[in-house]
């Protein structure tokens, strides 16, 4: 799997200025709209691959992925918001992103007993560790990203080290979502850095 925002040899500071004052009107507020009832519909499809995954040890592809889709728009609108990437993040489960996306090979099998688990006990060994991780990450990511706000603002470039580490706090938020909603049995690394295992999917992209 891998979930990348591509770092631009340059951003636009009309396009800065106008996230920063007007962000809000027209990115979040229409895409959160539309976000928000997809993301009830996504809560319902978990619940039923849920079942699906314990009766056949299967997630259903069609459903599989109707939520990858719903993850990739989030970041979409996440690259957007965070000012990591120009352009307007498009609209639709289907659309496609040069700058943005999330690539993941479709799982044939997944455990049964990883779903159990996550069920009973992820509280525990997913959320309370990541979290606490990622209290101090977006914190420190707030930070970074201010200072990264001038630095566009006065040379036009995003310092490629800023952008790592927002996006390394985005890509580690986003694996923990994808291992939560059953979209990968593979438990999400206490890492910054794009996953390291050597997939034939990840060759090709």
């Amino acid at each position: 799997m891998k979930i990348f925002i591509k770092h631009q040899d340059s951003y636009s500071r009309g396009e800065l200025l106008l996230r920063t004052f007007f962000g809000f009107i027209y990115i979040m507020i229409p895409h959160m709209f539309v976000l928000l009832f997809i993301g009830i519909a996504v809560m319902f499809v978990n619940f039923i691959a849920f079942w699906a995954i314990l009766i056949t040890g299967k997630y259903p592809k069609g459903m599989w992925e109707f939520v990858l889709n719903y993850f990739r728009w989030n970041l979409r609108v996440s690259a957007r918001l965070q000012n990591l990437s120009d352009g307007y993040p498009a609209f639709g489960l289907t659309a496609k992103d040069e700058n943005t996306d999330i690539i993941a090979a479709y799982p044939e099998t997944m455990s049964r007993g990883l779903l159990l688990a996550r069920l009973f006990f992820g509280i525990f060994y997913v959320l309370i560790p990541h979290m606490f991780c990622l209290i101090f990450l977006m914190l420190a990511a707030v930070f970074v990203r201010i200072i990264a706000w001038w630095a566009v603002l006065i040379t036009g470039k995003y310092p490629k080290g800023m952008h790592d580490f927002v996006v390394g706090v985005t890509r580690w938020q986003m694996r923990v979502n994808l291992y939560w909603y059953n979209i990968t049995d593979k438990y999400p690394p206490f890492s910054l850095n794009e996953d390291e295992s050597t997939t034939a999917l990840d060759q090709n992209v």
